[in-house]
């Protein structure tokens, strides 16, 4: 029913209006797109219990939760970047044997005026940031400042991911 969706704690809101008198079906009308912009988009998420980290857990716990998810990502990192530079090395090797043994013809000029454009385009937009990006930028910042002992954690074991 629809008593049944707007029980607050034991108690639906009905209930609690015939208690103060207000018996008239009146209630008040939230503006849902406005309560969601008001909320940090990780409570939208996983829900009320999670705001910033460091009202929940001491500094130990924090650095070890930052440290230990850090080492996996640099870990990752560095297995994919090293995947990735081989498959890059590899494929432009195969491609100058290719061309050396004739399989293949390159038109450098035409490679020299594409990368000539493209350096081109490159310094005209290289001044130009999306305001997504400013957006995400300032989510970030504000991120680290609201949970700076784990942001260290993750950093320090990100690079200790990368040397291992």
């Amino acid at each position: 029913t629809w008593e049944e969706c707007f029980r607050v704690r034991g108690r639906s809101r009905m209930a609690e209006a015939k208690d103060q008198g207000n018996d008239d079906g009146q209630f008040e009308v939230l503006d849902l797109a406005e309560y969601a912009k008001r909320q940090r988009w990780w409570n939208r998420f996983f829900g009320r219990n999670s705001g910033p980290i460091a009202e929940k857990y001491t500094v130990a716990t924090q650095l070890m939760i930052g440290g230990a998810s850090g080492w996996c990502a640099g870990f990752l990192f560095q297995k994919v970047g090293k995947l990735a530079a081989t498959a890059v090395g590899g494929g432009f090797f195969l491609l100058q044997i290719a061309n050396h043994t004739g399989y293949i013809t390159v038109d450098w000029k035409r490679v020299e005026r594409d990368v000539n454009k493209a350096k081109k385009q490159l310094k005209i937009g290289k001044n130009k940031v999306t305001p997504e990006v400013h957006g995400a930028i300032d989510e970030v910042t504000v991120f680290v400042k609201k949970n700076i002992v784990l942001t260290g954690g993750f950093v320090g074991g990100f690079l200790l991911g990368l040397a291992s």
